[in-house]
């Protein structure tokens, strides 16, 4: 776990800044692998630990970059590279503002804090899952890192549906309740 805390103390500085860190502008040299993984469920595990410390993963979620299918803590002088086993945030909380009106906005909350509104920069996107007529929703939060939607917020989510072909708006944008719709990896 040392090698962890270096890590935090190091980015400590940029915690203390207003507003997410550059990371885009960021290019530092490849520094090898951390034993860090986000899984599936949303919990960030050092060296087959949970990190605890809810602080700390805010932290770091806001020096994480992705590469193509890679994700990284970047500072910068410093690039390590982690496993994601999915989406490296959970969406855990939807809220709907001007519901069932053309200023419709939903409205998301990350497990690491992001608060994103589904609109023109931050897609809806549907994909499919491992069974071919499972449907699994994910948001665009900010630069290239998504969050998979919980199960009760995809079900909040479902509820909106309308129309045919079925889609939800929000930030008046349209977002097809179907699978790869819009979806830049697809």
């Amino acid at each position: 776990m040392s090698d962890l805390f270096a890590l935090a103390s190091r980015m400590s500085d940029l915690s203390a800044r207003t507003g997410l860190p550059p990371v885009d502008k960021w290019n530092p040299d490849y520094c090898g692998e951390i034993d860090m993984v986000i899984r599936k469920d949303g919990l960030w595990f050092h060296e087959g630990t949970p990190i605890g410390r809810p602080q700390l993963v805010r932290l770091f979620s806001t020096v994480l970059k992705r590469e193509g299918d890679e994700h990284f803590l970047v500072t910068p002088v410093e690039k390590l590279k982690i496993t994601v086993e999915d989406a490296p945030f959970l969406a855990v909380e939807l809220s709907v503002s001007h519901q069932g009106t053309p200023q419709q906005r939903l409205h998301f909350r990350t497990n690491v804090g992001d608060e994103v509104t589904a609109g023109p920069d931050n897609a809806l996107i549907f994909r499919t899952g491992d069974a071919a007529d499972e449907l699994v929703p994910y948001l665009h939060v900010r630069r290239g890192l998504e969050a998979k939607l919980s199960r009760p917020v995809y079900y909040q989510l479902a509820d909106l549906v309308e129309g045919e072909p079925p889609h939800i708006i929000s930030n008046a944008t349209k977002f097809s309740f179907a699978p790869d719709a819009g979806d830049p990896a697809a």
